[in-house]
Order: C-alpha cells, then sequence, then structure tokens
C-alpha cells in the first residue's frame, strides 16, 4: 500500500523529535564526563563516585572523570555543575546537604530547584543514636525520660553547623520534647574523638562510622533512625518505635544542570542503575554501609523537593541560618 506524499511527509514530522531523542539517547555520551564530587579525595562519597565512575566508563567506553571540588558545605562543587552546559556531560554528586543548604542559606550562587535537575538517588546509608556506654540509659524511651528529667545537662556532637547530623539532632528535641546541647566540632573526625573521650554523651552518626565502636563496646547503640532495620545491626530498634513517624537518613544521588536533554538524562539513569546491579557494585557498596537505589529521575527530584521543603521546616523552628 502507497501512502500519499502529503501523509508520509506529515509522518517524519511528527516521528522526527522522538527518533532525534532516541538517537540522542543511544549516541550518549560522544566524548569525556565529568563527575565532580563537592568533598576532597579519600572519604565515603567520592570513594562512591569512583565505583561508579569506573562502571560507566566501562559502560561507555568513553572516560568519566572524577574532579573533587571540595568546600563551602558542598556548594563550591555544586555550583560548577549548575553553571555547566546543560548538555548532561557534566554530573554531581549530591549528598543530603544537596537538600539542606537551601533550608539554611538565603544566599546561594545557584537556585537548586531551578538551576539544576536530579539524575538518580544511587544509594541511601542509615543513621544511628549512639551513646557513651556509661551513660544512665540503654534504650530511647529511657533517653527520652532522662533527657527530660535532667533538661540541659546532656549534649550531642555533630561535624559542624547545617549538617544532616545536626538537624537530625533538632527533629530528634522537637519530636522527643527534650533539650540536649548542641556541640559542634570541625569534622566528623574529631567529634566522634570527643564522644569516645567522654566530653560529649551522644552523637547522630552514620552506620558504617560508628559500627566499629559499637561492635568493640566502645559506644553503645540506642536506635536507628531510618523506618527500617539495619543487618549491620539487627538487634537495634529504629527511632520510629518510640517517636511515630521519625524518619531520617543520609541520601546520594546525582545530579546535572538543569535544561539538560531528557534523553541523556535518562540514559545516564538506566546505564547507572545497571552499573548500581552488578554484584561487585553491591558488595562494595555494603562494605561502606549504603544500600543502592537506582532511583528514575522523576523519582529522585521528587525526593529532593520533599526533603527541602522538610529541612526547611527544621531550620525554621530550631532557628538554624547559617548567612
Amino acid at each position: 500500500m502507497k501512502f500519499p506524499r502529503s501523509l508520509a511527509v506529515a509522518i517524519a514530522v511528527l516521528a522526527g523529535p522522538a527518533m532525534v531523542a532516541s538517537a540522542h539517547a543511544a549516541d550518549f555520551p560522544q566524548h569525556e564526563v565529568r563527575l565532580v564530587v563537592p568533598f576532597p579525595a579519600g572519604g565515603p562519597t567520592d570513594t562512591i563516585a569512583r565505583i561508579v565512575a569506573h562502571g560507566l566508563n566501562v559502560k561507555w567506553a568513553q572516560p568519566v572523570v572524577v574532579e573533587n571540588k571540595p568546600g563551602a558545605g558542598t556548594m563550591i562543587g555544586t555550583a560548577l555543575v549548575a553553571k555547566a552546559a546543560p548538555d548532561g556531560y557534566t554530573l554531581g554528586m549530591a549528598i543530603s546537604a544537596y537538600t539542606i543548604n537551601p533550608a539554611i542559606h538565603s544566599k546561594m550562587a545557584y537556585d537548586t530547584l531551578k538551576d539544576l535537575t536530579g539524575v538518580t538517588e544511587l544509594a541511601r546509608s542509615n543513621m544511628v543514636l549512639v551513646a557513651q556506654p556509661g551513660e544512665p540509659f540503654n534504650t530511647l524511651p529511657e533517653l527520652i525520660k532522662y533527657a527530660r528529667s535532667h533538661p540541659g545537662k546532656l549534649t550531642y556532637a555533630t561535624p559542624g553547623l547545617g549538617t544532616a547530623t545536626h538537624l537530625a539532632g533538632e527533629m530528634f528535641k522537637k519530636a522527643a520534647g527534650v533539650d540536649i546541647v548542641h556541640v559542634p566540632y570541625n569534622g566528623s573526625g574529631p567529634a566522634l574523638t570527643d564522644l569516645l573521650g567522654g566530653r560529649v554523651d551522644l552523637m547522630f552518626d552514620l552506620v558504617y562510622s560508628a559500627h566499629p565502636y559499637i561492635e568493640s563496646g566502645k559506644l553503645k547503640a540506642i536506635a536507628l533512625t531510618s523506618g527500617e532495620s539495619d543487618a549491620t545491626l539487627p538487634n537495634v530498634p529504629v527511632m520510629s518505635d518510640t517517636l511515630p513517624g521519625f524518619k531520617v537518613y543520609s541520601v546520594m544521588g546525582l545530579v546535572t544542570s538543569a535544561g539538560a536533554p531528557a534523553s541523556a538524562v535518562a540514559k545516564i539513569q538506566r546505564d547507572v542503575a545497571a552499573v548500581l546491579a552488578q554484584p561487585d557494585v553491591k558488595k562494595r557498596f555494603a562494605s561502606l554501609g549504603v544500600m543502592p537505589i537506582g532511583s528514575s529521575p522523576a523519582d529522585w527530584n521528587a525526593l529532593i523537593r520533599s526533603e527541602i521543603q522538610r529541612w526547611t521546616q527544621v531550620a525554621h523552628d530550631s532557628n538554624i541560618h547559617l548567612d
């Protein structure tokens, strides 16, 4: 059957954008991709970035170059991604600070929701509330009871103002109706050192960081902050058992500059998900205490928006503003 020329042209015109998008997706990437990590080399975020970069390098037969751009609570590296060409060739690692910064800073070099877009959530990691072994409480209900009876006596350490563990502590204070004193440090190392030394009482920390000290008895685990149990700490209860609805975890994902072709973003997400599904990658993630995700761009963007809203409310309630 022969179509009239006019109909054939019309079909070609209508199909054109879809065919072009499909071709772009199949062809991406055509050259080097850079992955910006807003931390120094060697930390867990950098390690995960390099695992993903290696997997994509193999899959794409194109170099995926990790660039470490630390500083300003991840905002220096993120600004580079926001200002990059909107072509998908510049990716950025985004952790919980990515959604916290808009809540605590009124002046930023970029607009998180307008200048950037999510590609995929890479992983999540659980937090645990830990305490000195000699503290007169062993469970979350006992801790809450003690804190209410001794307002202002207990202290909790964090890596600094405006960090995920700082806001988790403020969420806990409000949910439990307790008065505990925040003691900010310049990084997780000094905070953990003072907790182990008995100079502070409590700390919200990532499970993989706190686990060795819990296992050795140098710290005791009070409760997990996520809504699910953790395989590495199977006997530790979750905070939502005592405080319904309480759920905090550390997130990590990929973002790129807004306006990047949807076909390229979808291709990156699919290929990253394939990398995360590899058994050796799963094993390495587990050794870092993180759970691979590989969500869709839509789901990751929805989570980013909801997390910004949540942290904005926490910051408002706790009067946390860093400008």
